[in-house]
């Protein structure tokens, strides 16, 4: 006699929820967005197809909730305020890359290119993410005599290019990883942003 097949009752749990987010999260770095389906998912995972909708309602909203996930996992902003240096957070960083599914923070970025807004909504949002995390840091070394407009202002432009930068770097070791340290490159770079801080504040 056959086993019953899972109950959808069984299948609206958090670990249900988890399994789906992994299966997607893999399918989608492997195949792209579009390419992947909920049957696809639902093999993988090994949850119904019918119990996706449950908890994420439609597609968008399984890859809304991917994104979300990816983001809270790569780049934590709480964890900016907490430490003593951009080389601990980036340290840090290198160990959650390794860990996870990095590549799909560059397949999102292809993706929120196009026209897919839920994409690239979340894409700005885990920009602004980094950004903010940066600015807290160097708001928190910031001069006592520096002037506060000014210095939020330097603050920003700052960040912007020290993410680009982290970005690059991971990037080329995704792709070149024989060639490319990403430990060494992300402690090099933020040693030089912590020893040349005073730069960011001189008007």
């Amino acid at each position: 006699m056959n086993s019953p097949g899972p109950r959808r009752i069984d299948e609206i749990g958090e670990e249900s929820r988890r399994r789906i987010l992994d299966a997607a999260e893999e399918l989608f770095a492997e195949r792209g967005f579009d390419r992947t389906s909920f049957v696809d998912i639902a093999r993988r995972s090994g949850i119904s197809r019918g119990s996706i909708p449950w908890h994420f309602k439609n597609k968008d909203g399984l890859v809304m909730a991917v994104v979300e996930r990816a983001v809270d996992r790569i780049w934590p902003a709480e964890r900016y305020e907490s430490v003593p240096s951009l080389s601990e957070v980036f340290r840090e960083t290198a160990e959650l890359l390794r860990s996870g599914n990095s590549a799909l923070v560059f397949m999102i970025l292809v993706e929120a290119l196009g026209d897919r807004g839920v994409v690239h909504d979340q894409y700005r949002e885990f920009f602004a993410r980094r950004r903010e995390g940066i600015e807290v840091l160097l708001r928190l070394r910031r001069p006592a005599d520096a002037d506060p407009e000014i210095a939020a202002e330097q603050e920003r432009t700052a960040a912007v290019a020290l993410n680009g930068a982290l970005l690059g770097i991971h990037l080329q070791a995704l792709v070149d990883p024989a060639n490319v340290d990403l430990d060494a490159a992300l402690v090099s770079i933020a040693t030089m942003f912590d020893r040349n801080l005073a730069d960011v504040w001189r008007t």
